[in-house]
């Protein structure tokens, strides 16, 4: 397989053609070689139009849905990110490319070893994941100008939005198949949260050990 021209096609057919045309977006997902966050005996699925299976019932979002997601958060450089779900760190690293510093959250500990590999074989050195599970958030590094669930919730938690700074983004998948809405959420003041859809998708659900003090 000619690994650059698979790249090239991901993001001319795949990408693309689903309007991310997002100068900064397309450049990350360019950089970030997708290949090195695939595990080895599935590296002939790296660029398919699936989520590839990464373990423990886990799986990376397809590209297109990865890339509107990091075109919907319109990362600035220097911005610091919460991620909840590191999974395979692919998303990370896309978050990474933009210039942010991420904090990623994985509750398991197999999938956030993996990841810290990934990461580390791919030179990304400004994103440090945490085995935890993030129905909390992580209040130790909060507030944050930005937090992303890589899965879906029933609903969001109000954690995550009392973690996000003022003029912060929260971007989350909220619903059950057959139909599930991309959300994102922007922190207007103190106590006032504007929130509106993005697109709409059906991704697994995100795998919390404790899901309290969750809001619609």
């Amino acid at each position: 397989m000619d690994i650059e021209q698979a790249r090239f096609n991901m993001i001319e057919q795949q990408i693309r053609t689903c309007d991310v045309l997002d100068p900064g977006a397309l450049e990350a997902l360019a950089q970030v070689k997708r290949e090195r966050f695939v595990p080895a005996h599935l590296q002939a699925l790296a660029f398919a139009e699936i989520e590839v299976p990464i373990g423990k019932g886990q799986t990376m979002l397809e590209p297109k849905t990865a890339a509107k997601a990091l075109q919907a958060l319109q990362l600035k450089r220097g911005e610091h990110v919460l991620e909840i779900g590191t999974g395979s760190g692919y998303m990370a690293a896309l978050m990474a490319a933009r210039g942010a510093h991420v904090c990623s959250l994985e509750i398991e500990p197999e999938l956030a070893a993996q990841a810290r590999r990934n990461l580390d074989r791919a030179g990304v050195d400004n994103v440090l994941v945490e085995d935890a599970d993030g129905a909390a958030g992580w209040a130790e590094h909060a507030p944050y100008d930005v937090i992303i669930a890589s899965g879906a919730v029933d609903s969001i938690p109000a954690n995550w939005r009392e973690q996000l700074k003022v003029g912060g983004r929260l971007f989350a998948f909220v619903g059950r198949a057959p139909v599930m809405r991309a959300i994102l959420v922007t922190r207007v003041s103190a106590s006032e949260y504007r929130e509106h859809g993005v697109f709409e998708t059906v991704v697994p659900a995100l795998k919390l050990a404790t899901q309290s003090q969750f809001v619609l």
